[in-house]
């Protein structure tokens, strides 16, 4: 095979570097300004006429003299300064300057123009550091999850408020309690009217609502109500509760570890709250909701021995039976099991049951 000639050589040499710079010459150029991204190809400092060292100061004067200049309602054909000036041009002139105001009166977008003019290469950080600035919440997000929590806690308290009145205002008209206030009311001398005369005479509507409100009171003072219609406490909002979650969780750690201490390790005998307490975990029920029940009802559960699983699994599937026979042996079940089987609840009817 015959040896390579001096050209060849030389051609194989310079054909990589040709299609190097071929390669490099179709590479697009990166500019420090980039369209799109704050004043696009105009440099913002040039566009309000400022220094890149211009301070805050001086950079709002330059804004507010462009700005009288070239506002939309200001503009007029004709005036100093506006020479060639049409009024889209102006408006687009106006845009231009408020954006570049925008871009440097906040020190850390100022911060991140001057990083692009002086890093043109960064093209992709240049975008995130923008659109990241522009896409973010103006309020604090943690603002925002305060006023909602405040919401929701005054709604809450307000709700429960509305409740308690409603419960109350119930209770005022079961004789059962309104006579046990009436006699207290008598006992205390907040129904011994006295006699009145002339003007100061009042009407018996007046009365009337005075003594009512005298019972509501006494009603509302000596009743003890559990459960959802409670009194509101400020220690139950959803508020207090975050605020107060460190005692919270401290106060149910030491509980717990007492827990595991006497009724784990030392294997003491359980006292009545803490029977009640496993008894209330059996039966699924919040505090409220076990609060609720008749004591009559709580010392029967103490006496079958529920806080033991075996004899509560036992009283649940005796009360289990005893709601099939009730349930079996009411007329209205029946009615509704022979509604089911003949009707069903697919059909409408008219029938008095």
């Amino acid at each position: 095979m015959a040896a390579p000639t001096e050209h060849g050589r030389c051609f194989g040499l310079c054909t990589p570097c040709v299609l190097l710079i071929l390669a490099v010459s179709f590479i697009p150029t990166v500019g420090a300004l980039i369209e799109g991204l704050y004043c696009g190809t105009e440099i913002c400092y040039d566009v309000l006429g400022v220094s890149r060292e211009a301070a805050k100061a001086e950079i709002a004067r330059a804004y507010r003299q462009l700005a009288r200049r070239y506002h939309p309602d200001r503009y007029r054909a004709g005036l100093p300064g506006l020479a060639g000036e049409t009024q889209e041009s102006a408006e687009k002139k106006f845009l231009l300057i408020a954006t570049a105001y925008e871009t440097l009166k906040d020190e850390d977008s100022r911060k991140d123009y001057d990083y692009m003019l002086d890093h043109p290469e960064e093209y992709y950080r240049h975008y995130y550091a923008y659109y990241r600035r522009q896409l973010a919440p103006k309020v604090d997000v943690r603002v925002v999850i305060l006023v909602t929590i405040c919401a929701i806690s005054i709604f809450q308290y307000y709700s429960w408020q509305s409740s308690y009145n409603e419960a109350i205002s119930y209770l005022v008209t079961v004789p059962k309690y309104r006579i046990q206030a009436t006699e207290i009311a008598k006992q205390q001398g907040l129904l011994n009217r006295p006699k009145e005369k002339g003007k100061n005479r009042r009407s018996k509507e007046e009365i009337r609502e005075q003594e009512e409100e005298v019972i509501r009171d006494i009603i509302k003072n000596k009743i003890d109500i559990k459960g959802g219609y409670q009194k509101p406490n400020l220690s139950d909002i959803l508020l207090c509760k975050i605020v107060l979650f460190p005692y919270y969780l401290t106060t149910y750690l030491t509980w717990y570890a007492s827990w595991f201490y006497h009724f784990t390790i030392c294997r003491e005998e359980y006292g009545e709250e803490e029977k009640l307490y496993i008894i209330r975990r059996y039966m699924k029920m919040s505090q409220s909701q076990f609060d609720s029940l008749d004591d009559n009802l709580r010392e029967t559960y103490l006496e079958k021995q529920l806080w033991v699983r075996d004899n509560y699994e036992a009283y649940k599937q005796e009360q289990e039976e005893e709601m099939k026979i009730k349930m079996a042996t009411d007329p209205r079940m029946k009615r509704y099991r022979r509604w089911m089987k003949n009707e069903g609840p697919g059909r409408l009817t008219f029938v008095d049951d």
